[in-house]
């Protein structure tokens, strides 16, 4: 009596799965969708440094429906920025930015590991890239992916808690740019099944 054949095996004796004839082979397991930070930068008693923050919070409502999206906002900067961002593979920063050399509501993207791209930075996402680094070198899993949505501002200095009305007429223009950016980030899923490109609407 003959002994079953044994399973085939690679060359590297790794097991190797076989189809019958006719058989149709299984679908493929889809890829884990990646696991993004939505981060607002600023300071909510700065006039328009907090813009950062204001994006931010209304941006959560409009992506609540995506899963994979979370979103937070922080008056925080520098190493502090590392206990916010450990378990993500991609890092979105919105903040203020002077630069003196765009109208207030220009929204500058950068690559958060090319922070010389932009003539001035803000004080808020200064060092991120040496805070990746140091999580990095300490083992813990921090985003390999970092994008800043630098907003240009008007008055980033003066106490008050209400933006410049150069500032607010721009307001709903860069949440938009923020909010289809995010989604095409996570797949492309618009919130509440409308399509990423249709003008979202903020609410009063």
């Amino acid at each position: 009596m003959k002994s079953p054949a044994p399973h085939p095996r690679s060359a590297i004796g790794q097991s190797v799965t076989t189809t019958a004839p006719g058989q149709k082979p299984g679908p493929s397991p889809a890829a884990p969708e990646p696991r993004i930070l939505l981060l607002g930068l600023g300071n909510d008693l700065l006039s328009d440094d907090a813009v950062g923050l204001r994006v931010v919070a209304e941006a959560r409502r409009l992506l609540a429906p995506v899963p994979n999206i979370t979103v937070l906002e922080t008056s925080e900067m520098g190493l502090a920025l590392l206990d916010f961002v450990v378990g993500y593979d991609e890092l979105v920063l919105v903040d203020s930015i002077q630069t003196g050399k765009a109208p207030a509501g220009c929204v500058h993207e950068i690559d958060g590991l090319d922070l010389r791209a932009l003539p001035a930075v803000s004080p808020h996402f200064l060092g991120v890239g040496e805070v990746l680094a140091l999580g990095r070198e300490l083992g813990m899993a921090v985003p390999r992916r970092v994008r800043i949505f630098a907003v240009e501002v008007a008055d980033p200095f003066t106490m008050g808690t209400e933006m410049t009305p150069a500032l607010q007429a721009a307001f709903a223009g860069v949440v938009q740019k923020v909010v289809t950016a995010l989604l095409g980030a996570a797949g492309g899923i618009a919130p509440h099944g409308r399509a990423g490109s249709e003008q979202v609407r903020l609410a009063d």
